[in-house]
Order: C-alpha cells, then sequence, then structure tokens
C-alpha cells in the first residue's frame, strides 16, 4: 500500500501515554479504528472509547466477540480481528514490537506494512522498534514522549514485606498457585490474574484489587499489556518463562514492559525480585533508563495466497521475504493444521477449487484455545470441515449441542473451569461466523452465557482458595513491618469494625441484606461479595435497553435507580452521578458508573440520530453548519443565530434538509422527529443535567402546543426542548412557525389563539413577539 497518509510511530517506554493519545487522535476524526493485542485490553478500550461517545458509535471486534452497532464510526479490534478492508479515517497498531514475536508477529508485520488510515496512520511501540520502523516504513515521522512517572529498582525483598498494592510476577500456572496461597496465609489474600482468564473472571479478580480488598495481586505476564492497575511495586518470583517451545530467560525489554506496570500516571513506581531471586547485572539500570538493544527482525507471511489447492496454498505460506530484516514465521499454528490436514484423503478430496481451499484456511486459522494435543485440535477442524464442506454448508445443530453441553458445568477445581473457558472459547470464536451455523446469534448468546456461568464459578474459587474475606488481608498488610498506609485514610481495622453501611430500600441486593440481617448474630453484614460481582457484570454487559431515564435525569435498571445524569463539559456530553451504590467496593463502582456514562453518551447519540446519519454528513456546507446549529441546541436554534448559513442556503439545499425533517423556517430552525414526544422527554432529561435547578420547564401535557413562561426557568432551557419562547408563552417550533405564516398573510391574532394554545387576550403579546 502506498503511504499517502501521514504515518507516525508513537515509540517509548510504558506510561508514556501512547494508547491514551491515540484513543484522543482517533475520535478528533470522523472515524477510526484501533487494533490492539489482547481481547482484555480491547474490551477496555471499548469501555473507554464508548464512555466518551456512546455505545452506537463504537464496534468491538474480537475473536470471540463481535459488538457491532447499526453504523458505527470507531472500531475497537485485538490485531487479529480487524477487518482490514474497511477504510477508515484514522487507524492506529498498539505495541508493534509484538511483530517480533514467533507466533503472533506475522499479523503484526502485516499491518505495519499493509495497513492504513485514509488521513492518518499510528504504531505505537517500545523504542526496540526504531531502527526496524526507520528501514520498513521510512515516511514515519518518529514521536517520542518521556514517561509520566519514575521507575526505580527496589531490590530484592522477602514476599512477607511486600508492599501494599504490590503485583507478584510468575511464569508459571502453579507458581502463580504457590505464591497466591503463601500471601493468603501471610497477608490474608491476593487476586489473581492469568491469561486463560476470561474478561469476565479477570475484571472481577481485578476488582478485587482496586477496590482495596485485596493488596496484593499476582499475575503471569498478561499484566504487561496496557492494563491499567493501581499497582505501586512489581515483583519478579521468576524470569523464565515457557514460550510454546522451550523454557528461556525474558530479555529485558520484555521485563521491563511488565515492570513498567509499576506507577501509573504521574505516581512513581518500583520494581524488583522476591528473594532469593536477583535481576541479573545491568538489568535493573537498563529498565530504569528504558535502554535495550533493538529488535533486529521481524516475523512475516506472504499475504498474497494462492488458494488454487491445498499444495498451492502451502507454498504461498511459506514464501520466503524479500528483506534481511524480516523472517519467515516458520511455526505457525495455523499452518502446521494445515500441513497436517493436507495429509488426510478425505480432507484432499473435499479441498478442491478456490472455494473450499479458502473454507479450509478459514478452519486451519480457528486458534487451539485450549492447548492440549495438538493432535486432538487437528480433529476437531477436520470434522469442523467435513461438516461445512458438505451438502448442508453448515455445522449439524445436534453435534455442535453436544459439544458445547460437555462444557456447560460449573463443577470442579480451578484448573478444570479454566479448562471449560477455553473450550467453550472454541465454540464462540465458530458461533462468530455466521455462515457456519444456523442462527449463530442463538449460538453466540448461548456460549456467551456459557463463559459467564463458568467465569463466575471460577471467580468464586479463585476467592475460596486465595482470598481470606473480611477484610484480613488489609489488616495483615497494615499491621506487618513495612507496610505503608495512605494519608488521611481510615484504617481498615476501623472500617471492619465499624456499622456496615445500609442497603437501601429497591437497591437491588436489599432482599439479600435484609435476609442476613435476619440470620445474622451481629450488625448485618454487606450484601455477598459474589452476588455483587454477578450483578455488576451483567449490568456492565447489558444492552442500551436494559436502562431508561426520566424527564428528571434520573436514570433507572427498571425500577432501580442507578443514578443521575450531571453538568458535563457541554450539553451533549452529560457526566452521570451514581445513585447509593455505597456497598460496592470502588473498582465494581467505577465500572458501572463507566456504563452509565456511555448510556448518557448513547441518549444523545439516538436523540440527534436524525443530524448525524451518513445522508446529513454528506450535505454541503451551509446545509452543515445549520444542522451543527441545530445539534447544539438538541435539534432547535433561533434564525438569527444561523443568519449567515440560511443566506448561502441553496434551493437544493432547503429540499435536501426538508427531506430529512429539518425545517429552516423564519424564526426558528427545528427537526420535526425531534418534537415528537419520545424525543422531548429526552430533551427534558438532558436539560435537567445542563441547566441550574429550577430553571428547567415542567414536561408539556401530551400534544400541548405551548406552556406559559414560568419565573425563573432559563429561556434557552424552553429552546432546548423545542418551545422557543415568544412574549408570554414558549410555543412549539413547528407551530410557531405556522402561526407566523398566518401572521404574514393577514390572519390577526386574535383569531389565531386556538393554534398558540393561549387566550385571546394574551394572543396578541404572543404575535408581537414572533414578528419582532
Amino acid at each position: 500500500m502506498v503511504d499517502a497518509s501521514p504515518i507516525t510511530a508513537v515509540l517509548g517506554p510504558t506510561n508514556t501515554g501512547k494508547t491514551y493519545r491515540a484513543i484522543e487522535r482517533m475520535l478528533s476524526h470522523d472515524s477510526g479504528m484501533i487494533g490492539l493485542p489482547l481481547r482484555l485490553l480491547a474490551r477496555e478500550v471499548y469501555d473507554r472509547v464508548s464512555t466518551r461517545v456512546g455505545e452506537a458509535r463504537v464496534a468491538l471486534v474480537t475473536g470471540e466477540e463481535k459488538r457491532v452497532p447499526r453504523r458505527p464510526d470507531y472500531w475497537v479490534c485485538t490485531v487479529e480481528a480487524m477487518p482490514v478492508d474497511l477504510e477508515v479515517d484514522f487507524l492506529a497498531i498498539d505495541e508493534i514490537q509484538l511483530a517480533a514475536h514467533d507466533q503472533r508477529g506475522h499479523v503484526f508485520t502485516e499491518r505495519l506494512l499493509l495497513s492504513r488510515g485514509r488521513r492518518e496512520t499510528w504504531f505505537l511501540g517500545a523504542d526496540t522498534m526504531r531502527p526496524l520502523m526507520a528501514e520498513l516504513v521510512p515516511t514515519a515521522s518518529i514521536v517520542q514522549h518521556p514517561r509520566l512517572s519514575r521507575l526505580a529498582s527496589a531490590g530484592a525483598g522477602k514476599l512477607s514485606r511486600l508492599p501494599p498494592r504490590s503485583a507478584v510476577v510468575a511464569f508459571s500456572t502453579p507458581q502463580v498457585y504457590e505464591i497466591a496461597e503463601r500471601l493468603r496465609a501471610q497477608r490474608g489474600g491476593a487476586a489473581v490474574v492469568l491469561g486463560a482468564l476470561s474478561p469476565r473472571t479477570r475484571n472481577a479478580q481485578v476488582a478485587l484489587f482496586q477496590s482495596g480488598e485485596v493488596d496484593y495481586l499476582v499475575a503471569t505476564d498478561a499484566i504487561g499489556m496496557g492494563l491499567n492497575l493501581d499497582v505501586r511495586h512489581v515483583a519478579f518470583a521468576a524470569l523464565r518463562k515457557f514460550d510454546g517451545r522451550a523454557v528461556r530467560d525474558l530479555d529485558p525489554a520484555e521485563l521491563a514492559q511488565i515492570a513498567g506496570r509499576a506507577g501509573r500516571h504521574l505516581a512513581d513506581g518500583t520494581f524488583g525480585t522476591v528473594a532469593p531471586l536477583s535481576l541479573p547485572d545491568g538489568v535493573a539500570a537498563a529498565i530504569e533508563a528504558h535502554r535495550f538493544p533493538p529488535v533486529r527482525r521481524l516475523l512475516w507471511r506472504s499475504s498474497e495466497l494462492d488458494m488454487s489447492s491445498i499444495d498451492a496454498l502451502l507454498a504461498s505460506l511459506r514464501a520466503r521475504p524479500r528483506a534481511r530484516s524480516l523472517r519467515l514465521v516458520d511455526d505457525a499454528e495455523d499452518t502446521a493444521a494445515l500441513a497436517r490436514l493436507a495429509e488426510d484423503p478425505e480432507v484432499r478430496a473435499r479441498a478442491r477449487g478456490e472455494e473450499a481451499v479458502g473454507l479450509l484456511w478459514e478452519v486451519c486459522r480457528i486458534p487451539d484455545f485450549r492447548k492440549l494435543l495438538f493432535e486432538s485440535h487437528v480433529a476437531l477442524l477436520a470434522e469442523i470441515y467435513g461438516q461445512l464442506s458438505g451438502p448442508s454448508a453448515a455445522l449439524d445443530a445436534s453435534w455442535m449441542a453436544a459439544r458445547v453441553a460437555e462444557i456447560d458445568e460449573v463443577g470442579g477445581d480451578i484448573d478444570t473451569l479454566i479448562t471449560r473457558i477455553a473450550s467453550i472459547r472454541t465454540w464462540t470464536y465458530i458461533s462468530n461466523h455466521a455462515r457456519w451455523v444456523r442462527d449463530a446469534a442463538a449460538w453466540q448468546e448461548r456460549t456467551r452465557a456459557i463463559e459467564d456461568r463458568l467465569s463466575d464459578a471460577l471467580h468464586e474459587r479463585l476467592v475460596q482458595r486465595f482470598v481470606e474475606r473480611g477484610g484480613g488481608a488489609a489488616r495483615r498488610s497494615r499491621s506487618s513491618p513495612g507496610a505503608r498506609s495512605s494519608p488521611g485514610a481510615p484504617s481498615t481495622q476501623r472500617r471492619a469494625e465499624a456499622e456496615p453501611p445500609a442497603v437501601p430500600e429497591g437497591h437491588p441486593f436489599a432482599p439479600i441484606a435484609a435476609l442476613r440481617a435476619r440470620l445474622a448474630p451481629g450488625p448485618a453484614a454487606p450484601a455477598p461479595e459474589d452476588d455483587r460481582a454477578r450483578w455488576v457484570e451483567a449490568l456492565v454487559g447489558a444492552p442500551h435497553e436494559r436502562f431508561s431515564v426520566d424527564v428528571g435525569g434520573r436514570i433507572f435498571d427498571g425500577e432501580r435507580l442507578l443514578g443521575q445524569l450531571a453538568r458535563g463539559p457541554t450539553l451533549l456530553l452529560p457526566d452521570v452521578r451514581l445513585a447509593a451504590l455505597e456497598d460496592l467496593g470502588a473498582g465494581a463502582r467505577s465500572r458501572v458508573l463507566r456504563r452509565l456514562v456511555a448510556f448518557a453518551r448513547d441518549l444523545v447519540e439516538a436523540l440527534l440520530a436524525p443530524l448525524r446519519s451518513p445522508e446529513v454528513r454528506a450535505l454541503p456546507g451551509a446545509a452543515r453548519g445549520i444542522v451543527y446549529q441545530l445539534e447544539q441546541g438538541l435539534g432547535t436554534a433561533a434564525a438569527r443565530d444561523a443568519e449567515e448559513q440560511v443566506a448561502e442556503l441553496a434551493p437544493e439545499g432547503r429540499a435536501l434538509l426538508a427531506a430529512r425533517g429539518i425545517e429552516v423556517g423564519e424564526r426558528v430552525l427545528y427537526v420535526q422527529p425531534l418534537l415528537r414526544r419520545g424525543a422531548l422527554e429526552r430533551r427534558l432529561a438532558l436539560c435537567a443535567a445542563w441547566f441550574d435547578r429550577g430553571r428547567v420547564p415542567a414536561c408539556p401535557a401530551p400534544g400541548a402546543v405551548s406552556m406559559a413562561v414560568a419565573r425563573g426557568v432559563d429561556p434557552k432551557a424552553y429552546a432546548a426542548i423545542g418551545y422557543p419562547v415568544f412574549g408570554t408563552r414558549a410555543l412549539r417550533a413547528d407551530v410557531a412557525e405556522r402561526v407566523l405564516r398566518a401572521l404574514a398573510s393577514g390572519e390577526p391574532a386574535e383569531r389565531l389563539s386556538g393554534w398558540m394554545g393561549c387566550s385571546a387576550r394574551e394572543a396578541p403579546r404572543v404575535a408581537a413577539s414572533l414578528l419582532g
């Protein structure tokens, strides 16, 4: 692809704000896409972007999850799942140094060489990519930003003396479990983060840590790729890992990527090891200075694949790169699966012609989430291909149901549940290929529900095994030698002994709290953490339709009050103030707040949909200026405020606007669909958030054409709900224009009082204001 648009490489250490800057830059464009290295990180960025612009404008695409609204402007994806044929104004790839990864590197390299935004492209990653970036993308401008906080070595320390808010990093599941059990015995418990956890389980575990219920996190290098955690210290319990082929030492740049999780934004962080382990000579200094050897070669695979036959496809997959800085990936799972299936005579007999070979390649790219026996994975692929290439061209529903049913079991230990989650991910991936299964949406819902149940069960097992309930972790950590507490914060001991907060009537956990209050011998315990976690997960993942808002701006989940729209930066960007959900931890409250802010953005997007369709965006300049004025007024604008645009508006532009319900009147510009009852109530909710209390009009009665102007109510608020003020009345915008036309034709004001919804005595004053 020709590099016609500007390309920027934002390179540097962790915590320099690379991803944040890319998101901000993307949102400055009309459309954009960002590719991220992890499903978990993609979901985190999706939450962040949808909070800004609403879920109606953002798509989330990973191998196992596709949330694609009708007309998304922004796409948040895992790098492998990016719809590369889709053109967007801005495109970014995060953690581009993964182009050197043995298994996944060729995908990142392909994006580096071929993927571009129409107007701008960004590549984000480590400074070790600088030489190869200059060689392979010579037109790229390389930009660096300093780390926002200091990262310093703290040397080696005993596990029992680690400071609170520490993350201990190991590279095998057994070692993670062993450390977590030791922390439970010594410090009250730890949250656990493994790469094999589902997003739901990972979020629940992180919430334990973020809310302060536990002060320690035990993780693999799954935390190393941009996940934002309140970690102050990272301690390595191991420096070697199995990378899928062999056990090897981590290089300094990899260690720095993980150590950089300590200290977020402006807060400094430290790193070290768990004694008696120590870092090799010079590594700590290299991490502090962010200086590492450059990446020398990237993994590569041809993107020009020959589907004429299996052998031709294999040959094209084995084509050698021309650049010396590129190395052919020689052990990719999908290529290995294809080579093994090519030995099957039945598969060869079916895979004849480009379409059949292309289908086989799609099947081979089903990830081996289970990571058990490769032969077992290949056997599953052979069965899937046999059915898809058969007469029905789809998977047998009863066969698939039987395979899925085997997984739908929440009993068992932690490892069993992790294995089941990996297995259901395979079927979720398959169900997201709509051509492969009948009633794909139902299968997606079913597999997602199973993963949710397994995830909840796994979180419960992790808590049972690694967390001492009742605040023990925090009490132990603060009573341990060398432990620190936040200045001014009440001690966990005092919090544990204090009367637990009451659960208000109507709260989602009120029945649970009431039951526990009757049964408990002492003070009522808060609602069970597991029930809270499930409720929060369901709420965060709920569709827009689950929530409602009244004319006072209160947000409800059914009959439960969740929050209140509050004044934000502009009328079109309201904030949200949570209702009484104090029994939720800080992490859970933050996630609920983020979901409600996204709902508020969707509320605005749904309201202004008539002004934001692609057809309206394509209107000529003067018409677009009028649309902008209408957006700022929630669908109403004074004609005098848009005199310049109206004067420049050609007759055909006026007709185009009228065809979309946008009326350009003599005194008022308005959008006819936004005068309907549902839109009126949404406009009132937004006004309740923006205007000062007491300066918002009452909700007009159904069918009311005008209202008496109330003392103290801001006239701009009347206009924002579609009832601009004329004299003593707030007149509905379309009625105002109709009355004005009648007055201009010589009709006496008194005879139009019925049109105005006022008395004959009041009508002349309203008419005088309209004509003035």
